[in-house]
């Protein structure tokens, strides 16, 4: 599975003062939205923890263009834009009532628990097949 989409009702602490989500709490979304591809998919970020791998944020570009507010019900979609033996990418889409409220890319990157960088897992490979 490549691409998956998930439904998040919008918290009321997730919003700032003016009623809107805030910015940081986008991070969140695409986080939820990438793990529970993966868990679609067949995997579990756990395992791989399990193993000493971890995945993390290496680059983030967001593009802002209409704000969630609060009790709205939002789509995340996820979808894998390129995976290769040093990253995977992915691109996200937040929307309400499909009009697009926020777009974005997060390239991840996969380390040790020592922090140096390793290889994309052969399992996340076959998951999610090598798009270069």
């Amino acid at each position: 599975m490549r691409e998956n989409t998930i439904q998040h009702r919008v918290r009321y602490d997730e919003c700032d003062p003016m009623g809107f989500v805030h910015h940081s709490v986008y991070l969140q979304y695409f986080e939820m939205g990438r793990t529970e591809l993966l868990r679609a998919s067949g995997g579990r970020y756990r395992d791989m923890e399990d193993e000493g791998l971890l995945v993390v944020v290496a680059r983030v570009d967001c593009r802002y263009k209409s704000p969630a507010r609060y009790d709205d019900l939002i789509d995340i979609h996820t979808r894998i834009a390129e995976v290769t033996i040093g990253k995977i990418i992915h691109e996200y889409t937040i929307s309400l009532e499909s009009r697009t409220l926020v777009t974005a890319t997060v390239t991840l990157a996969v380390i040790n628990r020592e922090g140096r960088i390793q290889r994309v897992p052969q399992s996340l490979l076959d998951r999610y097949g090598t798009v270069a």
